[in-house]
């Protein structure tokens, strides 16, 4: 958690009328319920990341204790307690990636991002983790930048997706070998056989 307690934080206009929006969907007495919306919209505003003034600013519109915040934001993989940079990676290492070659991807953060997870890079423009399953596993290996995926990864998509946003160009999210949605990469072979079949017939 980065030691940010003198600095202040307000919603902009425009995220203040959203917020209290938000708040009046739910009744007077559960306007807490509007803390996981508020929270993510705070860190977006605040450059993808929670601060503690703005974890404060939160709990005190909602008239709750700050450690109702706290217990939230550090519940949540979703919430950043560090500065994340412009664009923040995570690369996904659970097995279906594991086995399709995420540690290569994971390597290739390492030597050009940062050496370490969390930590940023030295222009200051992305941040890395390693997080447990990104819900992409048919496209494994799979990596998140920001709110994008990155799919079909390798040592060689990783070294050119790494570079590109380390020098602030945003690459085309999807599959990194052209694939369309879920379908195999060799096309699909599902049910062509049986309607092969049923034609002889």
């Amino acid at each position: 958690m980065s030691d940010n307690s003198s600095e202040k934080f307000l919603f902009t206009d425009d995220n203040l009328a959203w917020a209290k929006n938000e708040i009046s969907k739910y009744p007077k007495n559960k306007k807490s319920s509007a803390i996981l919306a508020l929270l993510t919209r705070a860190q977006k505003q605040n450059g993808g990341w929670l601060s503690q003034p703005a974890m404060r600013y939160v709990s005190n519109m909602l008239d709750i204790p700050y450690i109702r915040a706290w217990e939230i934001a550090t519940f949540y993989s979703m919430f950043n307690l560090s500065p994340r940079g412009k664009y923040f990676i995570q690369v996904c290492t659970t097995v279906p990636c594991c086995l399709n070659g995420s540690d290569d991807v994971l390597q290739k953060c390492k030597e050009i991002v940062a050496e370490n997870p969390n930590e940023l890079s030295q222009n200051n423009l992305c941040s890395w983790t390693e997080v447990e399953c990104l819900g992409a596993c048919v496209n494994a290996p799979a990596v998140q930048i920001n709110d994008d995926y990155f799919e079909d990864m390798d040592s060689i998509s990783a070294d050119k997706l790494f570079k590109s946003i380390m020098n602030d160009v945003y690459p085309e999210p999807g599959s990194q070998k052209g694939r369309k949605s879920s379908a195999p990469i060799n096309n699909r072979i599902t049910l062509k056989k049986f309607a092969k079949n049923v034609e002889e017939r």
